[in-house]
């Protein structure tokens, strides 16, 4: 087989994943950037803050699942119609609606996240405090919704550039407010810990109106009059969005509930362990906006195929993004093994005494991270392949069994009965995400091998 189209999917993938890495990485860097402050305020800061964003992300990231919908709906129209216009328009407004319908719901439920701690078995005053940050930092999530819609628009237009610029310039905004505001810095208020959940709610919505300033009035998205209309309903795509989306929604949320399930688990260990949990996790997260990003951009290739019916096009676009994943994370597992303290030392001060048991518990607990970054990133990109096929249903069925059944239980099995403890937590989640890695490659190789329905016998 020539080697020619594989170098030119490589190069197109390139173009437009690396964006989209970045503009991840930059969106990962919010909440690294709260744990990086708070970690100025000591490991009781750190636990409280990581209870919050625990419980605040299982509610985000399905808000954001549901939101990317919109990926494979326009990419799919394109690839039928290249120079459509109001489908897509139509698309994305109704991506807005949803995301107004799940946020009021959301913010009712986060408002009351100390009677979820405490029922979840978390020590009160950790509870206390970190209820304290979730209610300010949740009334991010609306805008945030927002911003996620119109960029999963412009990643199905190929031009994530401005999603790139807008996201990079909210992390120095978050950082220097956030900063600001825990310490009392330039005449405002000594917030503490709650300081840098008002710097996040803030960027967040700095993210959301930073887009719709870029589509308003940049010349290339200007024709699509993206919000001319917003207030008219089309229930029908609304729907729409709804069935494709949700799918997405709960197969995201029992992966990062896990994690969040995980987080809980080790807090019943202790504070320490708790620290290095949240430290570590937001490590591996931040590792994770690589294959997600890819991700992404193997919806766009596989969904505009899709949409044209070229099967022989979706294989290529799917195993590429596939093949660069594997390369990629084995070095991030290479950088996990080899440089635990770097990493570790941007949290915690490795000279002070107290963070001595939290920094030996994270290097612990990065060693098994280690071990999963391979299959995590396998995860994360076949289930791009497969939401470009508009394929969601029954990989949300293989994640359930796979999080939950294989690795909540691989958790639980490994801390306490066998008394590994945080080891034993990290251990299931690896079980897990393995488990989730090889269904959902099966179920790309499965599909592969039948015609698309949108298949055409020149393209097939």
């Amino acid at each position: 087989m020539s080697l020619a189209p594989w170098r030119r999917e490589t190069a197109e993938t390139f173009r437009l994943a690396w964006p989209m890495i970045v503009a991840q990485l930059a969106q990962m860097a919010l909440p690294t950037t709260d744990i990086l402050l708070l970690g100025a305020l000591g490991p009781a800061a750190v636990a409280s803050g990581a209870l919050a964003v625990n419980l605040y992300n299982t509610f985000m990231l399905f808000g954001v699942g549901i939101m990317s919908a919109t990926v494979p709906m326009v990419a799919r129209q394109r690839g039928r119609m290249r120079h459509s216009v109001k489908d897509l328009r139509r698309t994305v407004q109704q991506a807005l609606w949803v995301a107004v319908s799940i946020a009021l719901p959301m913010w009712v439920i986060l408002w009351n996240g100390e009677a979820i701690f405490l029922l979840l078995g978390q020590d009160p005053e950790l509870s206390r405090r970190g209820a304290s940050f979730l209610r300010i930092m949740m009334w991010g999530l609306l805008p945030f919704f927002g911003f996620v819609a119109l960029r999963s628009f412009i990643a199905a237009l190929e031009r994530p550039a401005w999603t790139l610029i807008v996201g990079v310039a909210a992390v120095p905004l978050n950082a220097g407010l956030g900063w600001a505001l825990i310490h009392g810095r330039f005449g405002l208020p000594a917030l503490g810990a709650n300081g840098a959940a008002i710097a996040t709610a803030l960027s967040m919505t700095f993210l959301f109106a930073g887009l719709v300033v870029v589509l308003v009035f940049e010349p290339r998205f200007r024709r699509y009059r993206l919000f001319g209309g917003l207030f008219r309903a089309d229930w029908a795509r609304w729907r729409d969005v709804w069935r494709l989306g949700l799918p997405i929604a709960l197969m995201i949320v029992f992966e990062t509930s896990i994690f969040n399930a995980a987080g809980f688990l080790v807090g019943l260990i202790g504070t320490a362990p708790l620290a290095a949990h949240a430290v570590t996790l937001q490590i591996a997260a931040t590792a994770f906006m690589v294959p997600f990003g890819l991700a992404q951009a193997v919806t766009v290739r596989v969904g505009l195929a899709y949409g044209r019916g070229d099967d022989r096009a979706m294989a290529l676009a799917g195993w590429t993004s596939w093949w660069l994943t594997v390369a990629i994370m084995c070095g991030t597992a290479a950088l996990f093994t080899l440089a635990p303290d770097l990493l570790l030392g941007a949290f915690l001060d490795r000279t002070d005494p107290k963070n001595a048991e939290t920094l030996a518990l994270g290097r612990a607990y990065l060693a098994v991270a280690a071990l999963f970054q391979i299959v995590d990133g396998i995860q994360a990109t076949a289930a791009g392949m497969l939401r470009g096929r508009h394929d969601t249903r029954v990989p949300m069925i293989m994640a359930l069994a796979g999080y939950w059944g294989v690795g909540l239980t691989g958790s639980i099995v490994l801390a306490f009965p066998l008394g590994l403890e945080g080891v034993g937590v990290w251990l299931g989640l690896a079980l897990g995400l393995g488990a989730v890695a090889i269904l959902l490659t099966l179920r790309w190789i499965a599909l592969s091998r039948r015609p698309s329905p949108l298949s055409t016998p020149a393209a097939g």
